[in-house]
Order: C-alpha cells, then sequence, then structure tokens
C-alpha cells in the first residue's frame, strides 16, 4: 500500500473503468488512487438531477463501486459542495493530484475553473481529461474560426478529423492509500424515488458499465444495419438505447466509435451499411448538441434566435392543457402513448420524442422550457445539451431548428410510424379493439364502433384536448404575428 501523496480521481459524468483517461493517468502517476464522487446540487442550480437520472445514478454508482472493491479498491461517496469536500478530501488524505473528466455545461465549467485555479494555487496539480466527447467544442470551428450552427457542415468538418482512439481497460490492480477516508453509502444519497413510479424501470434497463457494454454488443449483431430502416418505429426495438449509457459515462462515444469500425473491418468496409453511418450521425447530433450549449450558454432557457424570445404562447388557466399532456391524456393515442412510455420507463422513441415536443409547442402553444423541464425530470437520459437542442430545434428557435410552420400532424405520425398500432395498443391499452382504421383518430370511430371496443370518448378515454386544424392556424397565425413584429 502507498503511503505517499495518492491521487483523487473526481467522477462525475464517467462513471466506467474502461478507457478512462483520467484514471489511466491517475494510475500511471504511480501513487495510490482515491476515486470519489460527491452529490452536489447545489453546482447544477437549476438543472439538478431530476427523479429518473436519480434512480439511475443509484444504480450506476452501486455498480461502479462493486467493480472497484473487486479490484481491492473503494469508491468514496460524499455530499455537499464539491470545492468543500475536494478540500477536506485532500487535507485527510495529503494528496498530491486531483484527476477530473472535463464536463461542459455552462455552469459546470465555471465551477471547475474557479476549483481548478484555487486548488493549483495551492500548489496541487490538477489535471481534466476529455472523455465524454469525439471532439471537444474548443475544437472544432469553421472557416471563419467561429463555432457551428448547422449539423450537416459540423458532422462533414468532424468526419475530417481524426477520432481519438479507445484508451486502456479497467486498471487490473488498484494502488491503494494507507487508509480509506470515510464515504457515505450509496442508499445514503437517497437518489431513489419515494413513490412507486420508478419500480418499471429495472424492466427495462441495466445501468452500470456491464450494462453499457451489453447493450452496445446486442446493437453491433444485426440491429445496427437496420437502423435507418427500422429507427422511426416506435413499435419495434430498432434504436441502441445506448443514450443513458453515453449521459452518465459508462461507455465513451470513443468506444461506440471504434466498436463500429471492428464489424466493419470483419467485412472489409466502414461504415459496414447505411445504417451504421446513420447511427453514428445521431452520435454526432450528440456531439453537435455539446458544441452548441458550449459555445451559446444561454440556449438552456432563452432561444439561441433571440426573436423567438417574443413568441405569442396561449394562456393555459390552471395548467390544465399541460397536465393533460404530461399524463399522457391529450385524446390524441400517439401522444398518450408516448408520454406514458416515458413515465413507466424514463424513456421515449426519439420519433415520438419530436411528436409530442410538436404537439406541446404547436397544438398546445405552451413554452418550450415547459417540456424541456417535464423531460428534464422523467427521462433517464436527460442531459442538458441534448435536451436543449431537441426541445428548440422541434419549437423553431434553435441551431439547425426544423421551421415553425413545420407542423407534425400526429394521427398522420401514428398512421406512418405505428400502422400496425403495436405501440398504441401496448401503452393505451384502453384502445387495445379498436380496428387499425380508427385507432390513431379515435373520434372518428362509429358509434358501433367504439361500443364495441370498449371506448368511451370522455370516459374511459378522453376527448381530443385541442382540434388539430384549429390548433395549427393558431400556431400559424402566432408565427406571422411573431414575424411581424
Amino acid at each position: 500500500m502507498s503511503k505517499a501523496a495518492p491521487t483523487i480521481v473526481w467522477l462525475r459524468q464517467d462513471l466506467r473503468l474502461q478507457d478512462h483517461a483520467a484514471l489511466a493517468a491517475a494510475v500511471d502517476r504511480g501513487e495510490a488512487v482515491v476515486p470519489v464522487y460527491i452529490l452536489d446540487d447545489a453546482a447544477e442550480g437549476a438543472w439538478a438531477m431530476g427523479g429518473a437520472s436519480r434512480w439511475w445514478l443509484h444504480h450506476s454508482l452501486t455498480a461502479l463501486a462493486a467493480a472497484i472493491q473487486e479490484r481491492s479498491g473503494r469508491l468514496i461517496v460524499r455530499q455537499g459542495n464539491s470545492a468543500e469536500v475536494l478540500g477536506q478530501l485532500i487535507k485527510e488524505l495529503g494528496a498530491g493530484a486531483l484527476y477530473w473528466t472535463r464536463r461542459y455545461e455552462p455552469a459546470i465549467i465555471e465551477r471547475d475553473k474557479h476549483i481548478k485555479e484555487a486548488l493549483t494555487r495551492d500548489g496541487l496539480e490538477v489535471r481534466s481529461f476529455n472523455g465524454a466527447l469525439l471532439h471537444e467544442p474548443h475544437t472544432v470551428q469553421n472557416k471563419q474560426g467561429k463555432p457551428f450552427q448547422v449539423f450537416t457542415p459540423y458532422w462533414r468538418h468532424c468526419l475530417d478529423m481524426d477520432q481519438p482512439k479507445v484508451g486502456p481497460g479497467a486498471p487490473k490492480e488498484w494502488p491503494r492509500p494507507g487508509q480509506w477516508p470515510d464515504s457515505l453509502e450509496v442508499a445514503d444519497l437517497k437518489l431513489l424515488p419515494k413513490l412507486d413510479w420508478a419500480d418499471g424501470f429495472g424492466d427495462r434497463w441495466t445501468p452500470g458499465e456491464a450494462g453499457a457494454q451489453a447493450a452496445l454488443r446486442e446493437f453491433m449483431g444485426d440491429a445496427v444495419d437496420d437502423y435507418d430502416g427500422q429507427r422511426d418505429f416506435p413499435g419495434v426495438h430498432g434504436t441502441s438505447r445506448l443514450s443513458p449509457h453515453l449521459h452518465f459515462g459508462e461507455i465513451s462515444p470513443a468506444q461506440i466509435w471504434a466498436a463500429a469500425e471492428e464489424k466493419g473491418r470483419s467485412r472489409g468496409v466502414f461504415p459496414t451499411s447505411k445504417g451504421a453511418r446513420v447511427f453514428l450521425s445521431e452520435v454526432g447530433w450528440r456531439e453537435f448538441a455539446y458544441h452548441l450549449i458550449y459555445h451559446f450558454p444561454h440556449t438552456p432557457t432563452q432561444p439561441l434566435r433571440e426573436e423567438f424570445a417574443d413568441f405569442p404562447w396561449a394562456d393555459d388557466p390552471g395548467g390544465h392543457k399541460l397536465k393533460a399532456w404530461q399524463r399522457g391524456q391529450t385524446g390524441y393515442p400517439i401522444v398518450d402513448a408516448g408520454m406514458r412510455e416515458l413515465w413507466a420507463t424514463g424513456w421515449m422513441h426519439n420519433r415520438v420524442r419530436m411528436v409530442v415536443a410538436s404537439f406541446l409547442v404547436k397544438h398546445l402553444r405552451r413554452p418550450w422550457q415547459k417540456g424541456a423541464e417535464w423531460f428534464w425530470d422523467t427521462l433517464v437520459d436527460a442531459d442538458l445539451a441534448a435536451n436543449t437542442l431537441g426541445w428548440q430545434w422541434t419549437s423553431g428557435c434553435g441551431a439547425d431548428a426544423a421551421p415553425y410552420f413545420r407542423i407534425f400532424a400526429p394521427v398522420l405520425q401514428g398512421n406512418k410510424f405505428d400502422g400496425d398500432g403495436d405501440y398504441v395498443r401496448r401503452w393505451v391499452p384502453e384502445l387495445a379493439k379498436l380496428p387499425d382504421k380508427y385507432l390513431q383518430a379515435p373520434w372518428e370511430a362509429p358509434a358501433e364502433v367504439l361500443e364495441y371496443a370498449g371506448v368511451d370518448l370522455g370516459g374511459n378515454y378522453p376527448e381530443p384536448v385541442v382540434d388539430h386544424k384549429q390548433a395549427r392556424d393558431a400556431a400559424l397565425a402566432a408565427y406571422q404575428e411573431l414575424k411581424k413584429n
């Protein structure tokens, strides 16, 4: 056991042991390595983790602590102000170095900058590493030396850059301090929800590095090659579902890229298929989201396109329409199915995310920030950069945005992407006996069909909260008003 000046590895959204640059550098330093996780809600400000993310974090930390213990190490868990907790640990251990993986949320950048400056002045070796992105935001610029605001040229530029290589595997040996500092148990953080709404999450997810690797292997089997043809259909398992693993850093984008390359080598071509190219471009969208939030730090709460700050949103006395949307009680089956899937599993299919977001912003004309806040609390993959990009894209007020006048028609989307009704029937079971012809628009079904299917509109299933055509016309009129003003 080493009794010299240990290295503290401050873990945040990098909850893995493989391809971990900060951890590998700490081991290479040759002194004891002390991995630390600090729950610091105050540092996150308004974007402290929501309930679904806390559920995931509990299980991810539990898995990580077990993996470290298998290597004769220990994960030190504490709670409080990060700077104060780190300062105390440095004194307790007589630490000589502090390493961490960089984050890019605006508030965290400022926090980390102050910590690094203060500790460096005190003579501590402080180093930060990239482990969350293929290309860090400050390394990607357009020809004018400015940040990109359109995805296609951004991603084309990234593809011309060298992709990072996967780092070392998990340490086989764990240099230990003479005495481990005191630690909380993961359960002491009280991350699990008090209500039972998350009870079904465990049937869908396996948080932790092992779960991430298993999900990657499964997707890189045959599913990735069919990704371009299957990803838009919520009734099938056509997507990777790696997003929460990526957010918590249980797997790195470099590992995903390497897995695609490895599959390509086995077939003599990279990417292996159109599906693989499309999938890797989705990894690119995640990169683009961080590029935007880094360069435009106001966007989690304010539109990138400033003119949209004065958009004429509709009134919603008592928040009844917002609540109907949140609870999956809008009367539009594809929208309700998505919102119920979100509540039950902490996740929603990406195609349906676009549909429900468009419905909130353009049918109900509620501010996109309301939707972003709800997703933040209920998604296990809640990610500030991706959440901001998605909602601003749908609202037409961000970078590379869909134009505001692009309004998703819920019935059309349901018929096109859930034509056999598997998705709606699973999540809106009160409509299960309706024939496909009326499943996406039950108000169009004859009375005898509704009666046979056991559907009571306004009873066991709601009437539409708004009329599609009237809502669309009102949204377009509001957009015209914005343009005039």
